[in-house]
């Protein structure tokens, strides 16, 4: 007798106003195997994985475990069945710790009283197992985005969950990170448990998945085995004709100063010893720069810094000749910056706005979206937001009028990112502009950089992915413990150096 799979979605549909996310899916996922569910943004994996983690209803199908059906009204209905979620936007207590986000809702009391010991060293346990190092009494505001990942994770495992559903979880970590979780689930599939990997990177998906399921605009494409297939199929499979894995670009040419940065320093909210140290650096028009580093060597604070999101300890920051050291974020902004910002949801949007009035967040009090009284030009807003969605294919259920937060992660960041490049600034800030998106989403977002460059922009990029910052960047800066220690020539440096650099293996050398 064949055994039963440890999850099946048969014929599952799920709409929403205006759009039907899942359309007669089916979805089937043996024990103890890793199966990858790949798509374009926006294709219906989130939500075909909410609905089985309980977040959402399906109108049509059913859900079975082991072969038998089950109803999962909510997420302790899938917690009570062994299904466990990590999302991709991050459900934690920001103002908790990271001990009491992992036992939230399933505390260990005796007699009415919390008891925290257990459970912290079960914590404890879990983490060095699996290689996920967190301190369980940080807050989880002052974390690094790639902590809060290793916590979700972490709250997962704590529950004893069988069936673990991965949303993009490799989108804030870093390569040494990325590999690590590979590891890890590779582990946990090896000991029976049952793994659900929504990815957009299909290295990791050939990497890690012993199947993989393709959706396209909510529809079932196929199921292929990843051994017998490639990353040229698999992407043709998911958005419908060959995409080019290699940025096009010409040769830079470099004009005067645009961003000029003399001795920042950035204080660390976390520690005594500052965040960024001393940094000096100048981006040029023409050109691309980038900053590379593991996540948590003061980036984050370096771009808060330079942004105006926090203030500076000391140190100037030249924009076209002007001082905006001391500058708001709007007079940054009207000045001729525009940043895409790492985490989209504390930074980059309004969730609770609709899509056009995000578009217009930084330009409403313009002339021509703002009267001599004071009123929005509504009209005006709605042409500029229908021009944008259409030139970035930004998909959403009800055009400019979806509210931010019922989109997909991955069209929230194509949104940020038509807003930002579209204000033509002189230099456009790209945090993890590609974070969450699709390789045909990539590819768009690295030819508007380049066209920003070619047009005679400085564009400084930040960012995490090894292959981003050795193909699209003119020159790479090498951020390590709040200091710069390397510039590298991406034409003739390799990945093992950059490496190198990023560990502060060569901090020595620099110095000397």
């Amino acid at each position: 007798m064949e055994t039963p799979y440890a999850i099946e979605m048969l014929h599952i549909t799920k709409r929403f106003p205006g759009i039907i996310a899942n359309d007669d899916i089916t979805l089937q996922l043996k024990r103890g195997e890793i199966h990858a569910l790949l798509g374009e943004n926006g294709a219906g994996k989130s939500t075909l994985m909410s609905v089985l983690f309980g977040l959402y209803q399906a109108e049509e199908g059913v859900i079975k475990k082991d072969g038998k059906e089950v109803t999962i009204h909510d997420p302790n209905d899938a917690n009570d069945l062994g299904i466990g979620m990590v999302h991709q936007h991050f459900k934690l207590v920001e103002c908790f710790t990271v001990l009491d986000n992992i036992i939230l809702g399933v505390e260990p009391t005796k007699h009415g009283f919390l008891q925290k010991d257990e459970a912290r060293k079960k914590v404890l346990a879990l983490s060095e197992k699996y290689g996920l190092q967190v301190d369980p009494d940080a807050v989880v505001e002052d974390i690094t985005v790639g902590m809060q990942q290793r916590t979700e994770i972490l709250k997962m495992l704590y529950r004893d969950n069988e069936i673990l559903i991965f949303d993009e979880p490799t989108a804030v970590l870093t390569p040494q990170e990325i590999d690590e979780l590979m590891k890890i689930m590779k582990n946990l599939a090896a000991e029976g448990k049952s793994i659900l990997f929504i990815s957009h990177k299909l290295a990791e998906i050939m990497a890690v998945a012993d199947r993989c399921t393709v959706l396209r605009k909510g529809k079932y494409v196929g199921t292929v085995e990843t051994a017998k297939s490639s990353p040229e199929e698999l992407s043709a499979m998911m958005v419908g004709r060959n995409v080019n894995f290699h940025v096009d670009k010409k040769p830079a040419h470099v004009g005067d100063v645009v961003l000029d940065i003399q001795h920042m320093t950035v204080a660390s909210k976390t520690h005594k010893k500052d965040a960024v140290h001393d940094v000096s650096m100048k981006v040029r028009r023409g050109e691309i720069v980038c900053i590379a580093g593991i996540d948590g060597n003061g980036q984050s604070e370096f771009v808060y810094g330079l942004t105006g999101l926090e203030p500076l300890k000391s140190g100037t920051i030249t924009l076209n000749g002007k001082d905006i050291s001391k500058a708001s974020i709007r007079q940054r902004s009207t000045s001729g910056m525009s940043h895409i910002p790492e985490d989209r949801h504390k930074y980059g949007l309004v969730l609770d706005y609709s899509l056009e009035d995000n578009l217009v967040l930084q330009r409403y009090f313009e002339q021509k979206f703002t009267d001599r009284i004071g009123f929005l030009r509504r009209d005006n807003i709605r042409k500029y937001a229908d021009r944008l969605i259409d030139e970035y294919d930004v998909r959403s259920g009800q055009g400019p009028v979806t509210a931010a937060r019922a989109m997909s992660g991955g069209n929230q960041q194509k949104a940020i990112i038509a807003r930002e490049v579209d204000k033509a600034p002189e230099l456009l800030v790209a945090v993890q502009p590609t974070r969450g998106l699709d390789v045909g989403a990539i590819e768009f977002v690295h030819r508007k950089l380049v066209e920003q460059r070619d047009a005679g922009k400085a564009v400084l990029l930040i960012s995490l992915e090894l292959d981003e910052v050795m193909d699209v960047p003119d020159r790479i800066l090498v951020m390590y413990e709040g200091e710069i220690v390397g510039e590298l020539d991406p034409k003739t440096t390799t990945q093992e150096e950059l490496g190198l650099y990023m560990a502060g293996a060569k901090r020595d050398e620099v110095k000397a």
